[in-house]
């Protein structure tokens, strides 16, 4: 089985990964990057974190950024940014799916933990999961955050991802927490979105750890 791992330079993504590990055959690792809503120590932390999983998991990884701030700016310019965070994560498992697409990978992995953020309710993961066709695994769905740190201490990667940065500049005041799927619907007809991916597509660096 060959898997695209969504990771963040944070706590949750890297122990998803690892958690699924002993099933897969291949792992691609896939850090969106968020520039200008983030700042480059967010690519400086997250691969140290790929460059340790590389060493430690028991299949073959490879390791993928691929920019996508342009894609938010277009949408935060023309929709409701309320749903920005859903907005979000559904362009990056849009992306995901195209890189599993090109590599013929099976499914994609995300290291959602139930309630735990605004984008992560049950309502708003459903949301996200209806952008793709492909299966998204959450191995953290029912852990708790303290459950997940204990688990990244043990695996070596809870250092690694607490280094500091500046976080995500769009998440909007006032986060949606019960997005309907035909309001994002309608709000995505405000960003010509396949012309958006396509282009991000075409920027996707594999990287050489």
């Amino acid at each position: 089985m060959k898997l695209v791992s969504l990771m963040s330079s944070g706590i949750d993504s890297p122990v998803a990964t690892v958690l699924l590990a002993p099933r897969a055959d291949e792992i691609l690792l896939l850090h969106g990057d968020g520039r200008p809503f983030t700042d480059a120590k967010e690519i400086d932390n997250f691969l140290p974190i790929a460059k340790h999983l590389s060493r430690c998991l028991p299949c073959i990884t490879k390791t993928y950024v691929i920019p996508y701030g342009a894609i938010l700016s277009a949408y935060r310019e023309k929709a409701h940014r309320r749903y920005t965070c859903v907005f979000c994560k559904r362009t990056l498992v849009r992306l995901a799916e195209r890189l599993a697409t090109r590599e013929h990978a099976d499914a994609i992995v995300m290291g959602d933990s139930l309630g735990q953020v605004a984008s992560q309710t049950l309502q708003n993961l459903r949301v996200v999961e209806q952008a793709v066709h492909l299966p998204i695994l959450r191995p953290l769905i029912g852990y708790d955050k303290q459950e997940i740190i204990t688990i990244a201490r043990d695996m070596g990667t809870y250092t690694l991802s607490i280094a500091p940065s500046s976080g995500c500049q769009a998440v909007p005041h006032k986060p949606s927490t019960r997005a309907r799927l035909e309001d994002m619907l309608r709000e995505e007809q405000q960003v010509p979105v396949d012309r958006l991916l396509d282009e991000a597509m075409e920027k996707l660096e594999e990287i050489q750890l």
